[in-house]
């Protein structure tokens, strides 16, 4: 076997170690996060917070209108030779999104001053700190939404340094800290204890890290005026992608808001501790993912099919062999890991969650990054589809088995609409493309690298 030194692989590979060493970090600091919160908290307290950070979340996601993937859209295609044209697209990307949050934001706050003005209906309980952690998610959508757009703008420059420092270090362990800080100081009253002030611990990294990435992007980018074209250049293609977004951002989070609703806080933080190993397997296909996307965005629009099926290929290879083993170890050991959540197994009920989880993302990440490849071949419109009837699946689902199942009625329900999220691009890219998640660029990508000419190069044999 030839040793390749392809330079979109050698790329991908140094991208995408950056990429997973901040994702593993990333991972491990949530999830440590929540350890602290469920250790340090009663179940309820936890239930709820978790429930209002996924809230906070999924509205950003919803506002982010998919704009920083459509910069890594632009940006990857264009040269920078000082014309402005990457600065002209940052802006186009930006300004509407920033403007649409605050817009959020403000009549959040203006509703929740009013509000505290009137009184509560007899009969009617207010928990404890609702109305003032609304008023911090509220005022945390602005920095959350522009942090998304301004890193992935980093990465539409192919470098993964600012997303592995930034969204990998500096925000998750700032917010490790800061809720470490806040925890014993919080009062020990019954209901919802000190939840606007864990919410604030929660938001208060993000400012810090988009004026970072702001004056990264300044740096390297020339002044240009606005230009139309490009705004409308980019909002033709991303609009579809912005629906489907925001598809994405409630189907990501919308179980632990669901279980909430339907079983209460308990079970909310029962099911969000059992299903909380998920974000190491999601970061490090979101580390690849963002490493290999404008690769594949440039192979695809060069009608470079070859260099994409090794692409897809080479990164579903390296994804499955970096997960499987997690999976496989959390589902032996998940009434051991459960346990350490909280004391006298206040979380062990939730192995069966663990269990569908970890078959569920086997099998996802067996799939590859179907509908990354998707969106890379401009198929938006599809996509949007796909996640529309993923998140269809879900709810309904949801509805059915929660009330009788709790928690693991709404892991079923995750894992049917996870299916159906991998599952249907996955055939059409199959049928379009001729894109398989495995095939002759596996087992070369998952031989050893090793030093060539002192640039890490993947041990391969070259591409017909």
């Amino acid at each position: 076997m030839a040793a390749l030194n392809d330079p979109a692989l050698g790329g991908l590979a140094r991208h995408g170690l950056a990429g997973l060493a901040g994702a593993g970090v990333s991972a491990a600091t949530q999830l440590l996060t929540v350890v602290l919160l469920t250790r340090s908290t009663t179940q309820e307290t936890a239930g709820t917070f978790f429930t209002a950070t996924a809230l906070c979340l999924m509205t950003a996601g919803i506002l982010r209108l998919d704009a920083g993937n459509g910069l890594v859209h632009f940006l990857a295609r264009t040269r920078r030779d000082g014309s402005g044209l990457a600065t002209a697209y940052l802006r186009a990307a930006l300004v509407p999104v920033l403007l649409l949050s605050a817009a959020v934001a403000t009549a959040t706050v203006i509703i929740i001053v009013a509000a505290a003005g009137g009184t509560v209906p007899p009969g009617e309980v207010v928990p404890a700190g609702a109305p003032g952690a609304v008023l911090v998610a509220a005022l945390a959508l602005p920095a959350i939404v522009c942090f998304d757009v301004l890193v992935a703008a980093t990465r539409g420059l192919r470098t993964m340094r600012l997303t592995a420092l930034l969204d990998g270090l500096l925000r998750p362990l700032g917010q490790l800290t800061l809720i470490a800080l806040v925890l014993p100081v919080l009062p020990g009253e019954p209901g919802v204890p000190g939840l606007a002030l864990l919410l604030a611990a929660w938001a208060l990294p993000y400012p810090p890290a988009v004026l970072l990435a702001a004056l990264w992007l300044r740096r390297r980018l020339p002044r240009a005026p606005r230009s139309r074209d490009a705004a409308r250049e980019l909002w033709r293609h991303t609009w579809p992608r912005s629906a489907a977004a925001a598809v994405q951002a409630v189907f990501q989070r919308f179980d632990i808001v669901i279980v909430a609703a339907l079983a209460g806080p308990v079970e909310a933080a029962v099911y969000t501790a059992a299903t909380r190993f998920k974000v190491v397997g999601q970061l490090a296909g979101q580390g690849l993912a963002q490493a290999a996307q404008p690769r594949l965005v440039r192979a695809l629009a060069e009608g470079d099919l070859p260099r994409a099926r090794r692409l897809y290929q080479t990164t579903t290879a390296w994804l499955t062999l970096l997960t499987w083993p997690i999976w496989l170890a959390y589902a032996a050991l998940a009434p051991w890991l459960l346990g350490l959540f909280g004391e006298n197994g206040a979380y062990v009920s939730g192995v069966p969650v663990a269990l569908v989880l970890a078959a569920t993302m086997m099998i996802a990440t067996a799939c590859g990054m179907a509908d990354v490849a998707l969106t890379a071949a401009g198929h938006t419109r599809t996509s949007l589809v796909n996640l529309l009837t993923a998140l269809a699946v879900t709810v309904a689902l949801d509805v059915a088995l929660i009330p009788a199942l709790g928690a693991l009625g709404a892991a079923l329900g995750w894992s049917a609409g996870v299916l159906t999220k991998n599952l249907l691009p996955l055939w059409r890219l199959h049928r379009h493309y001729g894109l398989r998640p495995f095939g002759p660029h596996t087992l070369p990508a998952c031989t050893p690298w090793r030093e060539r000419t002192g640039t890490p190069a993947l041990a391969s044999r070259r591409c017909r």
